[in-house]
């Protein structure tokens, strides 16, 4: 997947490249303006160090782990900060969440994890049975 981005993103700058340097030597003149060699050259390799570096920040916030918001939710871990019985608060990514716990009810500081939302609420489970009290 990445070299086939890469690729796509290379041919697509040496298209908009050679558009841009077209205009340059067959657009402008037309129009009275002259830009010589060394300009032209200067352009290109100007954008070619944009094009270079957009791709770079691009690709790293690509391959970013997205934030775990409300519609992720499911399947993150979190630790619980007070007890649920059934309902609490978990914190999950240093945000605090109202919880319910899917069974029974959890102790304080017990490691759980995401099962299913109702509205702005999420549905938690223990990540280990110890933590549970019935």
């Amino acid at each position: 997947m990445s070299n086939a981005r890469l690729i796509i993103a290379i041919v697509t700058s040496l298209l908009d490249e050679g558009i841009i340097i077209a205009f340059i030597i067959f657009g402008l003149p037309r129009l009275g303006v002259y830009i010589p060699l060394y300009g032209t050259i200067l352009i290109g390799v100007a954008f070619l160090v944009y094009a270079v570096g957009f791709y770079t920040i691009g690709s790293r916030i690509l391959k970013k782990k997205p934030i775990p918001g409300f519609s992720d939710m499911i399947g993150t871990k979190g630790r619980t900060v007070s007890r649920l019985n059934p309902q609490g608060l978990v914190k999950i990514e240093s945000e605090l969440w109202e919880a319910k716990a899917e069974t029974g009810s959890i102790s304080a500081g017990t490691d759980v994890v995401v099962v299913d939302q109702y509205g702005l609420k999420l549905i938690v489970r223990s990540e280990n049975s110890d933590g549970l009290s019935r």
